[in-house]
């Protein structure tokens, strides 16, 4: 089963500059070992008006993270 992981400050930067060189996304998704549909949504995600920048990238993640529901355990003491 394949685990879920993010993409770091390092990866937005690496995708940053790939872009810019004009690679295409399935090119910079094998560079970085992660899923085309990977770097879609990331570029989906975090495009502005001036295009993918990695500051606001990480920005976007970082709230998106904070505002995501989390799982919350019930156990007893929660239940009561």
């Amino acid at each position: 089963m394949k685990t879920y992981k993010q993409l770091i400050y390092e990866q937005r930067c690496q995708i940053y500059v790939l872009n810019k060189t004009g690679m295409s996304q399935n090119k910079i998704a094998s560079q970085l070992s992660v899923s085309q549909s990977t770097i879609s949504r990331e570029s989906y995600r975090n495009t502005g008006k001036r295009g993918y920048r990695i500051k606001q990238a990480q920005n976007l993640a970082d709230n998106r993270r904070l505002d995501a529901c989390k799982a919350i355990k019930l156990t007893q003491s929660t239940i009561y």
